[in-house]
């Protein structure tokens, strides 16, 4: 899903190559200055207990459309290019990408804050549920007090 062609957001099970996106983001823009990325992958460990595979669910329509409202209001504060957001799905096993947030601007400043606002959002205002196989069983991943203080540097309320 996509507002033009470098505002994009991609819900997909299958995994990303960085260094594919990146190109095609900032491709035939010499106004680009600065790409700016995050890769989120799956840890071994969470909250004290081993994790074999995590499983990611979404709300198909609702997601994508929460992610390119995030997109917009970072592109509301800050003079960004392009954005992408690639979030797999799906089980995933430790060491694999989850998610991926590129952000082009003509300065590293923007495109740093603009990418860091998109991921804090994300992890707190997305529709996405997780659940994790662990020793003990499976178990569903709540939210965390530490991504709701994220939002908070950017003076939002949750």
């Amino acid at each position: 899903m996509s507002v033009g062609d470098n505002f994009q957001v991609r819900i997909q099970t299958e995994d990303f190559d960085l260094s594919t996106e990146l190109a095609r983001l900032r491709a035939a823009n010499p106004k680009v200055g600065a790409i700016v990325n995050f890769v989120g992958t799956v840890r071994d460990l969470n909250e004290g207990a081993s994790v074999a595979e995590m499983e990611l669910e979404h709300y198909a329509g609702m997601t994508e459309q929460s992610i390119l409202a995030i997109i917009e209001q970072a592109r509301q504060r800050w003079p960004v290019f392009g954005a992408l957001v690639i979030h797999r799905v799906g089980p995933l096993k430790p060491l694999e990408q989850i998610v991926l947030v590129a952000v082009t601007s003509a300065h590293r400043g923007e495109a740093f804050a603009a990418c860091e606002y998109i991921i804090d959002f994300l992890k707190t205002e997305a529709p996405f549920w997780k659940k994790e196989q662990t020793p003990a069983g499976a178990r569903w991943v709540d939210a965390r007090v530490s991504d709701d203080v994220a939002l908070k540097k950017w003076s939002i309320e949750p």
